[in-house]
């Protein structure tokens, strides 16, 4: 028996996807080319990998609530001085994102956990590197915007390389398409707030 790292997250497709990994390159972060550019839906968390197909099932569930759902990212953010995080905004699909992490980390569930920070969806471009290579992320990236339809979420594992891989992705149960907000298709499940803008 031993523990493992995992994440999960929305990736952010191609062509962009690739494009904000490369300039996070290119900005001095050491770790970007072991962390696939995404949206966060559980951060880090280490678990004992016989819990592995509980986690599973437990994020096939969940996944099944949802439904496709628009998301746009345009501009960038900062968290400093509280954090050392340079991100690209969220500006459609964030209450969706909200929806999914909450039903992610539900306290009855497997992969349980409180944030360090209260959630706020975001594609960080730069984390923990020089102030300047920091301002300059923020500022080369103000006018970057992406948008695309988010069909699932994926789980990843952090390897001893410190590579985050890919270990399984879970679409979304049927349903319409267009939505701002991941709709539970089960009756007695709350609706997510509308995306905030």
């Amino acid at each position: 028996m031993g523990t493992v790292t995992l994440g999960v997250s929305i990736a952010v497709p191609e062509p962009y996807g690739s494009f904000l990994q490369k300039r996070r390159e290119g900005f001095g972060d050491p770790h970007a080319h072991g962390i696939p550019t995404h949206v966060t839906l559980l951060p880090p968390t280490e678990v004992d990998d016989s819990c592995l197909p509980e986690i599973e099932r437990h994020l096939a569930e969940v996944a099944a609530l949802g439904r496709p759902f628009r998301m746009r990212l345009s501009g960038t953010g900062t968290f400093r001085p509280l954090s050392p995080v340079v991100y690209v905004n969220v500006v459609e699909g964030a209450s969706s994102c909200a929806w999914l992490q909450k039903r992610v980390r539900d306290a009855s569930g497997p992969v349980a956990r409180e944030l360090q920070f209260p959630y706020h969806p975001h594609v960080t471009i730069a984390h923990g590197i020089a102030e300047e290579a920091m301002d300059r992320a923020y500022a080369e990236l103000a006018e970057f915007a992406a948008a695309w339809t988010v069909n699932g979420f994926a789980l990843y594992e952090q390897g001893p390389d410190g590579v985050w891989r890919l270990e399984r992705e879970y679409p979304f149960g049927e349903g319409g398409e267009g939505a701002d907000a991941a709709i539970p298709r089960q009756s007695g499940v709350a609706r997510p707030p509308a995306a905030s803008r």
